[in-house]
C-alpha cells in the first residue's frame, strides 16, 4: 500500500501555520509507526494499547489545548489535527485522548479548585493516571437532566447513588469526573478509583470502538470528601461545555477515518483488476472518489474556520454541533462506501475500511446523536426547541 500523503484538494494546507504542519507530521509519523501495525490485532482482540499512553504524554497529546500545568496551549486548529492523525488510526485512540483532555482536564482546569488542578492534572498530562466522565447514564443519553445520579450532603462528606453508562475508560480510571443532581442542582465531582462502593464493569461483546475500554459505573452508598465538589461547576450548562470541547475535536477526527477510508479506496482501486483493467479506470468508481474528495474538502474547510471561531472566542454551540453532525455522517458514508469498494476485501480485518465503518457507527451516537445535532441546529435557526 502506497505510503499515506493525507488530501488536499482546495490547498486547505495553505490555510496552515509552519507550526500546525509540524505537529500534524509528529502525529501522523507516530500513527504509522506506533498505531496502524498494531491497531488490527487489539481491535480483534477487544483490547486498548496502553503501552501507546506514555509515548503520547510524551509528545504532548494529552490536554493538549489547555494551559498551564505541563500542557501544550495549543492553538485550535492544532489540537484539531492531532485528533484528525489519531482517528486515522482509530476513533478509539483519539477517544482515549478526547475524554482525557476536554472531558477529564478540561472540567478540573475549568471548574476544579486550585487543589483539585495540583494534583490532578500534572498526573492526567503526564498520563499517569487516567480519566474519565460519567454524564449518560442507563435511561438518560440524549435527556442528560433526567439523571437519576444523585448527591446528598452529610456534613464534611457526599454520598453518591446511581448508575452511568457507555463510559470511555471507565473500568481504568483513577479518577472519575462524575455529575449529579444535588440540592442546588446538578453539579460535578470527582470520585477516586478505590473509592468504597464505586464499581466500574467493562461492556462486552461491541463491534464498535473495540480498541476502547467502555464501562459501566455503579455508585453505591459512595462517600467523598466535600472537597471533591468540582466548585465553580454550574449546573448542566457546565457539563456541555465539556461536551463542546469534546464534540470540536470529534469534528476533526472524524476527518482522519474518513481519509483513512479514501486512502485506501483509492490505492485498492488502482491496484485491482477486473474485466483486464484497474477497477479505478470504471466510472462508477470514479464517482464515488470524487465524492468522497468533495466531502472530505468541505468538511476540511469547516473544521479549519470552526478552529479560528474558536480562538477568537466567537464559536457558538450550534456551529460545534454543525460539525461534529456532518464530518462524522461524512466520514460514516466514506467508510461504507470504502467498504463497498473493497468487496469481500472490505470485511477483512486485514483492511481498515470495517474497523473505521464500525467505529463511527458509536461515534456518530455519542457525545449528542446525528439527530439531536440536528434538533440543536433547527433550534438555532427558527428559535423553536423542537426537542421539549
Amino acid at each position: 500500500m502506497k505510503e499515506f500523503s493525507g488530501l488536499d484538494f482546495y490547498d486547505v494546507d495553505g490555510l496552515l501555520t509552519e507550526e500546525e504542519k509540524l505537529i500534524r507530521k509528529t502525529v501522523r509519523d507516530f500513527v504509522t509507526k506506533e498505531v496502524l501495525p498494531i491497531i488490527e490485532e487489539y481491535n480483534e482482540k477487544a483490547l486498548f494499547p496502553k503501552q501507546l499512553i506514555p509515548k503520547m504524554a510524551e509528545l504532548g497529546f494529552l490536554g493538549a489545548q489547555l494551559k498551564g500545568y505541563g500542557c501544550a496551549d495549543l492553538g485550535s486548529n492544532a489540537y484539531g489535527l492531532i485528533m484528525q492523525e489519531l482517528e486515522r488510526g482509530d476513533s478509539g485512540l483519539r477517544s482515549f485522548v478526547s475524554v482525557q483532555g476536554a472531558l477529564v482536564m478540561y472540567p478540573i482546569l475549568t471548574f476544579g479548585s486550585d487543589e483539585q488542578k495540583e494534583k490532578w492534572l500534572p498526573l492526567l498530562q503526564q498520563g499517569k493516571a487516567i480519566g474519565c466522565f460519567g454524564l449518560t447514564e442507563p435511561d438518560f443519553g440524549s435527556f442528560p437532566s433526567g439523571m437519576r445520579t444523585a448527591a446528598k450532603k452529610s456534613g464534611d462528606h457526599y454520598i453518591l447513588n446511581g448508575a452511568k453508562m457507555w463510559i470511555t475508560n471507565g473500568s481504568v480510571a483513577d479518577i472519575c469526573v462524575i455529575w449529579a443532581k444535588t440540592s442546588e442542582g446538578i453539579r460535578g465531582f470527582l470520585v477516586e478509583k478505590g473509592t468504597p462502593g464505586l464499581k466500574a464493569s467493562d461492556i462486552k461483546g461491541k463491534f464498535s470502538l473495540r480498541a476502547s475500554v467502555t464501562s459501566e459505573l455503579v455508585l453505591e452508598d459512595c462517600k467523598i470528601p466535600a472537597k471533591n465538589l468540582l466548585p465553580k461547576t454550574e449546573g448542566l450548562k457546565s457539563a456541555l461545555l465539556c461536551l463542546n470541547q469534546a464534540r470540536y475535536g470529534i469534528s476533526w477526527g472524524a476527518i482522519g477515518a474518513a481519509l483513512a477510508c479514501y486512502h485506501e479506496a483509492l490505492e485498492y482501486s488502482k491496484d485491482r483488476i477486473q474485466f483486464e483493467k484497474p477497477i479505478a479506470s470504471f466510472q462508477l468508481v470514479q464517482q464515488k472518489l470524487a465524492w468522497m474528495v468533495q466531502e472530505i474538502t468541505k468538511a476540511q474547510l469547516l473544521a479549519w474556520r470552526l478552529g479560528k471561531l474558536k480562538d477568537e472566542g466567537k464559536v457558538k454551540h450550534y456551529q460545534i454541533s454543525l460539525a461534529k453532525k456532518n464530518n462524522v455522517w461524512m466520514a460514516l458514508e466514506i467508510a461504507r462506501m470504502a467498504r463497498d469498494m473493497l468487496g469481500a476485501n472490505g470485511t477483512a480485518f486485514e483492511y481498515p475500511v470495517g474497523r473505521h465503518m464500525c467505529n463511527l457507527e458509536a461515534v456518530k451516537t455519542y457525545e449528542g446523536t446525528h439527530d439531536i445535532h440536528t434538533l440543536v441546529i433547527g433550534e438555532a435557526v427558527t428559535g423553536i426547541a423542537a426537542y421539549r
